[in-house]
């Protein structure tokens, strides 16, 4: 193989990596996020408070990876974790499985930014978000994550950025479990005190 054609195979190659695996990972993120809101609106009886106490431990980890799945949607995540830290027997477990979960649904995100289709880039919070992960780190990822409407956008900021997975996997589960086991107390304390109120 002489120098051009060496060249080619690494322009086509370049083009691949470059052009279509980015459509290709932004098209998967597209199609999970389209794919968890329609389930989750044409199933309502799943998310139902007796419904959610069969699932148990395992019900509240899916449950959070799928609506943590959802770049920028609000799926209600918050209000299923209340309800299960209140009916199930351990609000601390109900926590732990949902950051977990959490933790592994906001790959999503991470996903749409690697991709490089960053589609919020000119967003202010975007960019000063960005700036964050490039200049913080894991710390910034892990004080993002306790805030529940902006780390979609720090998610696809981290993507963006490359930050390495295992380290905004770790930063997201830590935040994650720690809003997660307030959100599940909260609403194990919160059922308790309306139940000794009313009774």
């Amino acid at each position: 193989m002489d120098g051009t054609d060496r060249d080619k195979v690494e322009a086509r190659g370049g083009w691949v990596r470059n052009r279509l695996l980015p459509v290709l990972g932004l098209a998967l993120v597209i199609g999970i996020v389209i794919g968890v809101f329609l389930f989750y609106r044409s199933n309502p009886e799943i998310f139902e408070a007796e419904a959610l106490k069969v699932w148990g431990y395992p019900g509240v980890f899916l449950i959070s990876v799928l609506l943590n799945a959802t770049i920028v949607l609000p799926a209600g995540n918050f209000l299923m974790l209340a309800t299960m830290g209140a009916i199930l027997p351990s609000a601390t477990l109900v926590g732990l499985a949902g950051g977990l979960g959490a933790a592994v649904g906001e790959l999503t995100g991470y996903a749409a930014g690697y991709s490089g289709q960053a589609i919020i880039s000119r967003q202010r919070v975007y960019t000063r978000l960005k700036g964050w992960v490039q200049r913080w780190g894991m710390l910034a990822i892990f004080i993002l994550s306790l805030m529940p409407l902006v780390f979609d956008l720090a998610g696809i900021a981290a993507g963006v950025v490359r930050f390495p997975l295992w380290k905004f996997l770790l930063a997201c589960w830590l935040g994650r479990t720690i809003l997660y086991l307030v959100i599940a107390w909260g609403g194990a304390l919160g059922w308790e005190a309306l139940l000794n109120f009313l009774g």
